[in-house]
């Protein structure tokens, strides 16, 4: 794996961020797929994902979100109560889940104790979680007051050309990244590659990012395939660790499709490059319906997740979820019913976020679930 991709995965700082900040260029970290990254892009400002990789408690976390609850907003609160999220000059709070929209309130209650905490930019970005006219036209005006905030606290202008500008370059980084999936799935990259190459376009600016992604896809024809194994597709709760793919891997499979929002849904759908930026983006990022926050949907997920099964010819499917997840952890069990009814093997795995993950119960239940496929 290249050293720029580790990098980027290691720590919340990586080495792009350290130069982009040395650059006096301003960062601000978003927590969801449903945040438009372009609009952060165009106003010359770096959006990074925030992830909990390198929390390895939730001392302080849990001091204000309390024990039953997701671990990943936990592991985010309690980075920035650590300090690691201090280069941040801003952050959104999205309403994917209700444990992620409470990171709203807990952040803010966490800077009153530990001063410092807070970003001098912290936003609460609404999403509606269904589609129709007046939830298209509430999130364009939602759309348009977080431009207006974004012009106000850092003193920029977003113009309709930075806009489209925007848009085509992370277009340009979605195709290739469906490159890197076509070459995933003909088994000339590792599932545990892929995976940290997708995590890593959430950390590095898109320019940086693009030119290394197509670096490493004109390398890849000349690798050979990988040895044989049983094919896998990962579903499920937030996922940007890819050790989590590499324990799966070691065991003797391949994870050579996902549905995970670190993964395929971040980069299966474009958004329109005709008219209005603005109004393409808030189309293309609430018709996003392939995570379960989005009331309604769930045959429109069990399609995808089949056609991704299908395309990618996989003989079973992992459907993990992180402790406490109601969303994901309802729909698994909802997949499992369906797929396996279908004639196509599950596992379902119950796990914690990160580093917080139980290593060596995950490795017995792959291997007793690749014992069942053989």
């Amino acid at each position: 794996m290249r050293a720029e991709i580790e990098d980027a995965l290691a720590t919340p700082c990586n080495r792009y961020v350290q130069a982009w900040k040395a650059r006096g260029k301003r960062v601000v970290g978003y927590p969801c797929t449903f945040v438009p990254e372009e609009v952060l892009s165009a106003a010359g400002l770096l959006p990074v994902r925030l992830r909990g990789v390198g929390a390895d408690s939730t001392s302080i976390a849990d001091a204000y979100y309390g024990p039953v609850i997701c671990s990943f907003p936990k592991c985010i609160l309690q980075l920035a109560g650590e300090g690691a999220y201090a280069f941040l000059d801003g952050a959104l709070v999205v309403n994917g889940c209700d444990s992620l929209r409470r990171l709203h309130d807990c952040w803010r209650k966490a800077d009153e104790d530990i001063a410092g905490t807070l970003p001098g930019y912290f936003y609460y970005y609404g999403v509606p979680h269904k589609v129709s006219p007046y939830a298209v036209d509430w999130l364009l005006k939602e759309n348009r007051r977080f431009v207006a905030s974004l012009e106000e606290h850092f003193g920029v202008t977003l113009t309709l050309e930075s806009l489209k500008e925007a848009v085509r370059l992370y277009n340009k980084g979605r195709r290739l990244l469906m490159r890197l999936d076509a070459y995933r799935q003909a088994g000339l990259v590792s599932g545990t590659e892929a995976t940290a190459i997708t995590i890593a376009a959430t950390a590095i600016p898109r320019e940086e990012f693009n030119l290394l992604l197509e670096e490493i896809l004109e390398e890849v024809p000349g690798r050979g395939e990988m040895p044989a194994g049983k094919r896998l597709l990962l579903a499920g709760s937030v996922s940007d660790d890819a050790e989590l793919v590499r324990i799966i891997e070691e065991a003797g499979a391949w994870v050579v499709s996902d549905t995970l929002c670190f993964g395929s849904r971040a980069y299966v759908d474009l958004t329109s490059e005709e008219g209005d930026p603005l109004e393409a983006l808030t189309l293309r990022y609430l018709t996003h319906s392939f995570c379960p926050r989005m009331f309604g949907y769930y045959r429109q997920r069990l399609d995808f997740l089949l056609q991704r099964a299908l395309q990618a010819r996989v003989d079973g499917v992992i459907l993990q979820n992180i402790r406490f997840c109601d969303l994901h952890g309802s729909e698994n069990g909802l997949f499992e019913r369906d797929l396996e009814a279908r004639g196509l093997p599950c596992l379902k795995l119950e796990r914690e976020y990160g580093t917080l993950v139980e290593d060596g119960r995950i490795r017995m239940r792959v291997d007793a679930f690749l014992h069942r496929l053989r």
